[in-house]
């Protein structure tokens, strides 16, 4: 997916971690590629995903080519090259913040996914997938307090502040939910022992296509 942005310059073509990258520089300070790393793993990692360091180097380069930023070589202790937004960065990313379009999330939770495809699991397979989920839940759950917790006393992170809450609480129902999931496959199974299922088979596709249709025939009379 690439998003666009007008400028004084013509249509700039940056990708959504380009627009992430402007974003973590329109604080006005200069940081360098590693500096925008441990920022991504102390805020973003919560709800987005974390670029790799070759990634993040990629697009800044990109960046400066499209004059969104400029770059300059600190030779200090550390030689290291430090990037700073341009007023042309910051006009496109505040035009890209109010203007573009705000896509919904897209979910690829792989725990669900062999929640769906339990039929083919070992046995206790499922049962340790769902735990390792809800424990990595409540790591990350107490990680995003305890971020949370630092930008209280900082007024320039109070928007930073509210995205880790949110993360906080996210977390903390994704632990509950997996929770929930683990109870209900026990009636699951109990379930099919009870019914004597051992070998789980599909319907067959002429059932789906029926279902397909009530759903369908019951969404159209909910919205008469």
């Amino acid at each position: 997916m690439t998003d666009a942005a007008d400028s004084s310059h013509g249509e700039l073509s940056v990708s959504p971690t380009g627009w992430a990258l402007l974003g973590m520089l329109s604080g006005g300070d200069e940081l360098s590629g590693y500096d925008i790393k441990k920022w991504i793993n102390w805020a973003i990692q919560f709800f987005y995903s974390s670029p790799a360091y070759s990634q993040i180097y990629s697009e800044l380069k990109r960046l400066e080519r499209l004059g969104l930023v400029s770059s300059r070589v600190d030779a200090g202790a550390r030689s290291r090259r430090m990037y700073k937004i341009t007023p042309e960065g910051m006009t496109a990313v505040t035009r890209w913040a109010n203007e573009e379009a705000v896509e919904p999330p897209t979910l690829k939770h792989n725990p669900v996914l062999r929640v769906m495809l339990g039929h083919l699991m070992k046995p206790g397979r499922l049962r340790e997938v769902l735990v390792e989920h809800a424990d990595y839940a409540d790591k990350m759950h107490k990680a995003a307090a305890t971020e949370a917790r630092w930008t209280a006393d900082q007024p320039a992170w109070s928007y930073a502040g509210m995205a880790l809450q949110w993360s906080e609480r996210y977390y903390a129902s994704e632990r509950e939910l997996a929770l929930r999931m683990i109870k209900d496959l026990d009636a699951v199974e109990e379930h099919l022992a009870e019914t004597g299922v051992q070998n789980i088979e599909y319907p067959v596709r002429e059932y789906w296509y029926e279902v397909e249709r009530r759903i369908a025939a019951e969404n159209s009379d909910g919205a008469t």
